[in-house]
């Protein structure tokens, strides 16, 4: 039985947390988001895992984005781990560590020791820039130092440029920041491999260019000026500076699936080869974004993540369909997590509800996430007529073990929050929510399932943790945070709706310690709604 229900997590010190979902994402950028985006409209479950380290960290805005030009990077990621959360996708807050091929799908290990089941694997982590090693050049990366004319050249268009070639493919942008300014140094500090009648051309358009080792980049003056140091003491004066870089694939954490890499053209480092459809080397594993193509923009790698997103959906939709099966991986997860453990939770109702019900007379309850059934269970043995409400099927096994053995009678009915009319149109004098939550929809399906089930003269009851340390900042190569709030309905939403329809009286709705009893102690208080639908022909 319960005294927790669904979509809540535990702050630190906490057990280990396993959860399972159709697709884990690995990486939260613009591929990885996109992918999830498609996936969640395709009413598959799947939860990206990111650690808040994209390629482009040090860039302060992003271009050539078509309807996002200018945009920050994280402006960006913001907006798209919105839209994924609207359709209930989760985005946590962590790092994996291994990845390994099991029977029931790839395990992920996290930090924190905590862990996801999915029966698809997508890699969007893209890869790590290796600049060369030239003192100064690294601090002023995604700033005054960049690599890509499409990128950042029109805002450095007729300002003193130095570019500085470390290999053989190093020249290859010239021509692009030739037209972009014509203030524009070419250094070539390692020469190896560059054709001369290329460096001819360029002298003869107007470049000079310049064959020495470069010292070291310095600031120059307060107001961002920087100077390119040469090995024979020479000094550059430069605003901005284009450079190379080597780069490698991030998949560490794909060690022990024996993911295949390949070497780049241009020779400046490896990446993850896929088919058309996003495929690895590995069955039910794809890669997206720059781990496949480290030349691709945002945009480029967005249009990618998208494009595999689909892919994985029709994989899924074709291994279920040979099956025979339409599953759900919201009771898939929640069946998973009851499993075979004879209890779950402490057996005791929660606090909360018991001290909020006790001036109401006995009538029709409805206890919407009722789990292993505490709540249910004590509402019946006080009189009320009792419908207990789960997205797992082995949690209402337990509430019907539980009644029958009690000699009472509880209801069941299973169900997820936003299937269509959830609670088949009926309503009940009380709806409790206790410590649940259900995942977002855009047109607010499952809330106004749960609002609808109040009769006319019924009381909602929803409580809620107060996850106010959810913004602590935390170090996500030491911790994974499991539950994304912002994926689910909350009590905030709920009360949002029912002020701003004048339909309902709100008699409770506050923040306060959380009574003994339960058996996750972890959280402290909680956040209490109650609320009495109006009957407007009697007022």
């Amino acid at each position: 039985m319960t005294d927790h229900a669904h979509g809540t997590a535990e702050p630190t010190p906490h057990p280990s947390i396993v959860r399972r979902c159709d697709v884990a994402v690995i990486g939260g950028s613009a591929a990885g988001l996109a992918a999830a985006l498609q996936l969640a409209r395709q009413r598959r479950s799947v939860i990206v895992v990111d650690d808040g380290t994209p390629r482009n960290a040090p860039a302060t805005h992003m271009h050539s984005y078509l309807g996002r030009e200018g945009t920050p990077p994280e402006s960006m990621l913001s907006i798209g781990r919105e839209e994924v959360r609207s359709y209930g996708g989760n985005v946590l807050t962590g790092r994996v560590l291994a990845v390994r091929d099991e029977d029931d799908g790839f395990h992920l290990a996290l930090t924190g020791g905590h862990g996801l089941v999915a029966r698809r694997l997508l890699v969007a982590t893209g890869i790590v820039d290796e600049l060369p090693d030239i003192e100064g050049l690294a601090a002023h990366w995604g700033h005054q130092v960049f690599n890509c004319p499409f990128c950042h050249g029109w805002e450095v268009r007729d300002l003193r440029v130095v570019q500085i070639v470390t290999t053989a493919m190093g020249l290859h942008p010239t021509q692009l920041m030739r037209h972009l300014t014509d203030r524009l140094t070419v250094v070539l500090h390692d020469a190896t491999g560059i054709d001369p009648a290329v460096t001819q051309t360029l002298v003869a358009s107007g470049v000079p260019v310049v064959e020495a080792a470069v010292r070291r980049v310095a600031a120059a003056d307060t107001e961002g000026s920087l100077v390119v140091e040469l090995a024979d003491g020479s000094k550059l004066p430069a605003d901005a500076i284009l450079t190379g870089s080597r780069f490698r694939p991030r998949i560490e954490m794909l060690a022990g699936l024996g993911i295949d890499t390949t070497a780049h053209p241009s020779g400046l480092g490896e990446f993850v080869a896929v088919d058309h459809t996003g495929r690895t080397s590995v069955a039910d594993v794809f890669a997206a974004g720059n781990l496949t193509d480290p030349s691709a923009q945002v945009l480029q790698a967005a249009a990618n993540g998208s494009w595999i997103g689909a892919q994985i959906a029709f994989s899924l939709a074709a291994e279920d369909i040979r099956a025979g099966v339409r599953p759900s991986g919201v009771a898939i997860e929640w069946d998973s997590r009851y499993g075979d453990q004879e209890r779950v939770w402490s057996a005791n109702p929660n606090g909360t509800l018991v001290a909020e019900v006790a001036d109401l007379p006995p009538g029709r309850a409805l206890d919407v996430g009722a789990g292993e059934g505490a709540d249910a269970i004590w509402l019946a043995e006080r009189g009320w007529q009792v419908t207990a409400s789960d997205v797992s099927g082995r949690a209402l096994d337990r509430v019907r073990a539980e009644a029958e053995r009690r000699g009472l009678d509880v209801r069941t009915l299973l169900r997820d929050a936003n299937d269509p009319a959830a609670y088949a149109g009926e309503t009940y004098d009380l709806v409790s929510l206790q410590y649940g939550s259900f995942q977002r929809t855009p047109e607010q399906r499952g809330l106004r399932n749960l609002l609808d089930a109040v009769a006319v003269g019924g009381t909602l009851l929803v409580v809620g943790h107060d996850l106010s340390w959810l913004r602590q900042p935390f170090d996500p190569g030491e911790q994974t945070r499991m539950y994304d709030p912002e994926a689910y309905v909350g009590i905030d939403e709920i009360a949002a709706l029912i002020t701003a329809s004048g339909d309902w009286r709100v008699e409770v709705n506050e923040t306060r310690p959380r009574p003994a009893g339960a058996i996750s102690t972890h959280h402290v208080d909680d956040v209490v709604l109650r609320a009495v639908r109006l009957d407007h022909h009697k007022e």
